[in-house]
């Protein structure tokens, strides 16, 4: 664990960027929650912030999707690249080229890990990214918001994956 933190979750952020990392709990084994998470193509099944997704690519590296936002938030759309799929380690990467919201240069990068979580197998989920701090806004509301963003989503994966195991709730 601690050398997935040393080699994935370590940044440097520039001067006028944030960086954060989160971590969440989930109740499903590792595979179940690999299988969600790995859907570059369909991030709207459990990041509830995501009206639609459609693709670019054959979900390699290199790939990228144009995400439409659900309304009421301060974003429309959004452009991402696929940095990182890694099938046997359980790591994905992905960075925003462009779109209508306040991520300017976002770069996320997430990992799975197993774990016992009451005494049954379970998945570690660790997210971290590095954000540019839009011009007028501070680096404590940028990591505010950022982390409010992606804790929703990381609590809406661990729900998400605990209804394919029913036993596992």
């Amino acid at each position: 664990m601690e050398e997935a933190v040393g080699e994935h979750h370590t940044h440097e952020p520039a001067s006028n960027e944030c960086c954060s990392v989160l971590v969440q709990e989930v109740r499903a084994p590792v595979e179940v929650v690999w299988s969600v998470v790995r859907r570059f193509d369909q991030p709207q099944c459990y990041k509830r912030f995501i009206r639609s997704c459609s693709t670019q690519g054959d979900l390699k590296v290199g790939s990228t999707r144009e995400i439409t936002v659900v309304s009421g938030l301060p974003a429309t759309t959004s452009k991402e690249q696929l940095e990182i799929l890694d099938e046997d380690k359980h790591i994905l990467s992905f960075k925003v080229l462009d779109g209508d919201h306040r991520l300017r240069n976002y770069r996320s990068i997430t990992t799975l890990h197993e774990t016992l979580v009451q005494d049954r197998p379970g998945t570690l989920v660790m997210e971290s990214y590095v954000v540019e701090i839009p011009d007028g806004n501070t680096r404590e509301d940028t990591l505010t918001f950022t982390n409010t963003v992606v804790r929703c989503n990381l609590q809406s994966l661990a729900r998400t994956c605990e209804r394919l195991l029913p036993h596992a709730v």
